[in-house]
């Protein structure tokens, strides 16, 4: 049994893991409410453009805009892979990566292009010697719609200059603070199918005509996507990154308190040892 001294170092340190730990939990909860307003304000607007899109993509030639081309054959995948760049927050970023690298192998690895968002999915497949044409770090806490310009600019670029056929993005859906759900969506080229109530909407008269109407929707949807995905993702984080934290709180109070009844009995045993010695001291001079 470890003596009293070890044993009080113990919780001693214990405890100041453990105000680390709450004050991370609170920090996170603080970014995840801002993180969260700011999801749940754009998805009505993504939504609506996604609707309308929806229905108009399948009446017209898909020709006009090379976002809408479906290529016969998929010989070159990109792979957006959107992690943070900070641990601590449990499963958020091996979650990720694990679906990742398994869609990538399946695929090919020699035929697959990453690019990756955040030092966690840039580290990882850098050291298994992965194809990274392009890695953005270090902007999550300054995150504002710039960067999802930047990025859907560049990932637009491949697809349209012809080095890849098709563009999947692999990141985490905020679902609720208790659940995220790792995501891999389809993001270029842009396939939709009529819905039952699209002949409402086709009763429409549009000036300008449906065609000018898509190819000025199309680059902001797309746009507005990427800034959807990166709003998600970082909600995500910080609410994983608050149960993580949550989670390691609680375990350290456990700790502390099989800590102090291991302390308890040693002191006791130490006690009871002292009178021991007293009492035996007192009958040997008797």
């Amino acid at each position: 049994m470890a003596n009293l001294k070890e044993i009080r170092n113990q919780i001693k340190s214990v405890k100041s893991i453990q105000k680390v730990t709450k004050a991370m939990k609170m920090v996170a909860a603080a970014k995840m409410r801002r993180a969260q307003e700011n999801m749940e304000q754009a998805r009505p607007y993504t939504s609506k453009l996604n609707n309308m899109l929806n229905s108009l993509i399948p009446e017209i030639d898909r020709n006009i805009l090379p976002e809408l081309e479906n290529r016969e054959e998929i010989e070159q995948k990109l792979f957006v892979i959107i992690t943070s760049d900070r641990g601590m927050a449990g499963a958020f970023n091996s979650n990720v990566i694990r679906i990742a690298q398994k869609a990538i192998d399946e695929f090919g690895k020699d035929k697959s292009l990453l690019i990756c968002i955040g030092k966690k999915s840039v580290s990882h497949f850098k050291m298994r010697s992965y194809t990274i044409i392009k890695q953005y770090t270090d902007f999550w806490s300054e995150l504002n719609f710039k960067h999802a310009m930047e990025i859907g600019e560049h990932i637009i670029s491949q697809f349209i200059g012809g080095d890849v056929d098709q563009v999947q993005v692999v990141y985490n859906e905020f679902i609720s603070v208790g659940k995220q759900e790792v995501l891999n969506a389809k993001f270029l080229p842009l396939t939709y199918t009529s819905k039952d109530d699209s002949s409402l909407i086709s009763d429409r008269i549009y000036e300008p005509s449906k065609e000018n109407v898509v190819k000025e929707m199309v680059p902001r949807y797309l746009n507005t996507q990427v800034w959807q995905y990166l709003l998600e993702s970082f909600a995500s984080e910080q609410a994983a990154r608050m149960l993580a934290m949550e989670n390691a709180s609680s375990n350290a109070e456990d700790m502390i308190k099989d800590l102090t009844l291991q302390f308890n009995k040693a002191r006791q045993t130490a006690i009871t040892t002292e009178m021991l010695e007293i009492v035996s001291g007192a009958e040997a001079l008797n």
